[in-house]
């Protein structure tokens, strides 16, 4: 995709989806123009999260690299208590799977961008779910890089760069950039893997978990994963993540210690853990009420993991669920490659 074919589409359906909170398209032209075409990303459109992500580690590295900003894309307003929607310039951020849910959050606009095919790739952050909730609910790929591994401007520690796009072979040229190393290689299949719904504390929506305990069930029965019996049970981290958040990390020290032990034990056996991305679906714009969307994703902000999310199928009515995906700290490149695997293990059908 070029940068005019980019905006033609940001133009024909933003009104509708309002992904955007602005679009610089005399600029982005112009940058086109200059870019040495010799550049690894020479001329290719990406969007930032947000209205200061074009000042972010990756966005830098992603323009240093040829890359072009074509906009800035929509997060949650002012004031909001719930970060799982996002405000454009157009109004709230509508999901393109399902106008009338939210694509997630706090990287909506990004989430939203990409599975509308305005861009193929958004930058993201993640503190407790921000990229793989909104993967998961726009049926995109997203990855939340090992805590840590780049620059990041929250103080806490729970939040770190992310990248979506429309698969995960489309996030390996984000990490090329973003990484002063990038080797790949190729994962040993099966993937030794650990299956959980839950976690052992999340209410997780039956269908929701079917579709994406089924996902798992293809994959095994393609070689990509191999399953244990083991069925990992960590302490719920709500609590925890919320005393790190309000800057009292002492008070959640005990459950995060725990659960980094347990982690530890999974990972010395399991190439990658699974889960659903969310326990729930995508809910409507008016919020979604008392459920944690966050349940299944913040453990690993506060563990550090690097962990992703690709689409695994829908709902009933409609709902795209996401396959999270798990790898031990530092894997990013290996989480990666384990997603490209998986993602050629299972044909996805929307109903």
């Amino acid at each position: 995709m070029n940068i005019a074919a980019s905006l033609d589409t940001i133009g024909r359906l933003d009104l509708e989806v309002s992904a955007f909170v602005e679009v610089w398209a005399e600029e982005a032209l112009s940058r086109e123009r200059s870019t040495d075409t010799g550049l690894p990303l020479a001329g290719m459109p990406f969007a930032v999260k947000g209205p200061s992500g074009i000042r972010s580690y990756a966005a830098r590295r992603l323009t240093a690299a040829g890359g072009v900003s074509v906009g800035s894309t929509s997060v949650p307003g002012p004031g909001t208590p719930w970060q799982t929607w996002g405000l454009g310039a157009h109004g709230p951020t509508r999901n393109p799977w399902r106008p009338d849910r939210t694509p997630g959050g706090s990287s909506a606009g990004s989430a939203a961008a990409v599975a509308a095919g305005m861009v193929d790739l958004a930058t993201g952050s993640d503190g407790a779910g921000s990229v793989r909730i909104p993967a998961a609910w726009c049926s995109v790929f997203g990855l939340k890089t090992t805590n840590g591994l780049l620059p990041s401007p929250d103080r806490t520690g729970l939040a770190s760069a992310g990248v979506l796009t429309p698969t995960a072979a489309d996030a390996r040229a984000y990490l090329r950039c973003v990484l002063d190393t990038y080797e790949p290689v190729a994962p040993v299949l099966p993937l030794p893997a650990v299956w959980s719904a839950d976690l052992g504390f999340a209410d997780t929506d039956p269908e929701v978990a079917a579709v994406a305990l089924a996902a798992v069930e293809r994959l095994e029965s393609a070689g990509v994963v191999r399953l244990a019996d083991a069925r990992p049970v960590l302490m719920d981290p709500c609590d925890a993540w919320t005393a790190v958040r309000a800057g009292r990390p002492a008070r959640g020290a005990a459950v995060r210690a725990e659960n980094d032990r347990r982690l530890d034990v999974l990972f010395a056996d399991a190439a990658v853990l699974l889960t659903p991305a969310t326990p729930n679906r995508p809910h409507g714009h008016d919020g979604p009420g008392d459920v944690y969307s966050t349940a299944l994703t913040w453990a690993f902000n506060l563990s550090g993991h690097p962990a992703a999310s690709i689409p695994a199928g829908f709902t009933g009515d409609g709902c795209p669920v996401g396959l999270q995906l798990v790898a031990a700290r530092g894997a990013d490149v290996s989480l990666v490659e384990m997603a490209v695997a998986a993602e050629k293990g299972l044909i996805t059908v929307r109903p």
